[in-house]
């Protein structure tokens, strides 16, 4: 059996790769650069997802398509390239999928779909109102839709995944990955908050800089931690797995994330204590972001259960960053 998997560079599509060659399946991997990867059953294709062509060639003789390939940005400047490889990638892979005969089509979808940092009910559920406020999560939602539209109108089998946040537990200490560090450390967060042009938020930062290197605890106007799901790369891969063949994952929607949420202030004293930095507090504007997911679907229906909690990845964490101050 042959699966597809697009994004096959990216953080999870590498570890999906790894977890259906070890499985026993062939693997085609699928990105705008090459994986890297050789291994027997491994087959690399290097292409866009919005050229028909491109795909074509690749996904010949497919059963299982994983779509994991997305750019993910909040910058205004790249939302004609997210429109591109998030919706028309997506039309242009489901079709070729549809009519090459695949089997079932798994796609990653996101919490920016509801979104998560505003939830209207909580825990969310995959019931909750769909009402994205950035535009990737609008890409998301526009994604989940054109699935939709395979599911009812083709023979495909098609399952629909929303992430929840995802890192490997090493990133977690790391000031220079792309998610921890403006999350955890205040001068990434500063250069992060320049980036986007929020210059006065910036300032403010700032303002509170000791003058060592140092944590920020995000709270919000009530002085209220930030709390939100942080789940483990391997977890995610472990429901992907699941999805790609459990009979009853068929034309269903699943949150897919870590079973509870972590809150800043108890996860910013624990990576304090390791680091050695001080914890700046600093008050954003708003209700800033709590929320709760529920993964009660995806553990009932499909049997997942993660098996990485922050404590398991803060300790991996933890040997990383030792590793990288002493090499």
């Amino acid at each position: 059996m042959r699966v597809f998997v697009s994004g096959a560079a990216g953080r999870v599509g590498t570890g999906a790769v790894a977890a259906f060659l070890k499985a026993g399946f062939s693997v085609t991997g699928f990105d705008v650069r090459p994986s890297g990867r050789a291994a027997a059953g491994y087959t690399d294709h290097v292409g866009e997802l919005e050229n028909p062509a491109d795909v074509a060639r690749a996904i010949v003789d497919t059963d299982i398509v994983i779509h994991l390939g997305a750019v993910m940005s909040w910058a205004p400047t790249d939302q004609a390239r997210m429109q591109r490889a998030n919706v028309e990638g997506t039309r242009v892979l489901l079709d070729a999928a549809s009519q090459a005969g695949v089997r079932r089509f798994v796609f990653a979808s996101s919490g920016e779909v509801y979104p998560e940092t505003a939830p209207e009910i909580l825990p969310i559920t995959e019931d909750h109102p769909l009402k994205p406020n950035s535009f990737y999560g609008l890409t998301k939602l526009l994604g989940e839709n054109l699935v939709r539209f395979h599911q009812r109108m083709g023979a495909m089998e098609t399952v629909i995944l929303r992430f929840a946040h995802t890192q490997d537990a090493e990133e977690l200490l790391d000031e220079e990955s792309v998610f921890s560090g403006p999350r955890f450390f205040l001068r990434p967060r500063i250069r992060a908050t320049e980036t986007i042009g929020n210059r006065d938020l910036a300032e403010r930062l700032r303002r509170n800089d000791p003058g060592v290197p140092a944590h920020v605890l995000a709270r919000n106007k009530d002085s209220r931690p930030y709390m939100m799901h942080i789940t483990d790369t391997r977890d995610i891969v472990a429901g992907l797995t699941l999805a790609a063949e459990h009979p009853d994952a068929a034309g269903a929607t699943f949150n897919l994330g870590a079973t509870e949420p972590v809150e800043f202030g108890w996860l910013l004293e624990r990576m304090s204590a390791i680091t050695g930095y001080p914890v700046v507090p600093i008050d954003f504007p708003g209700p800033g972001v709590r929320y709760r997911t529920s993964n009660s679907r995806i553990r009932t229906r499909l049997g997942f259960e993660p098996q990485w909690t922050v404590e398991r990845m803060l300790g991996e964490a933890a040997a990383a960053r030792k590793a990288r101050v002493m090499g």
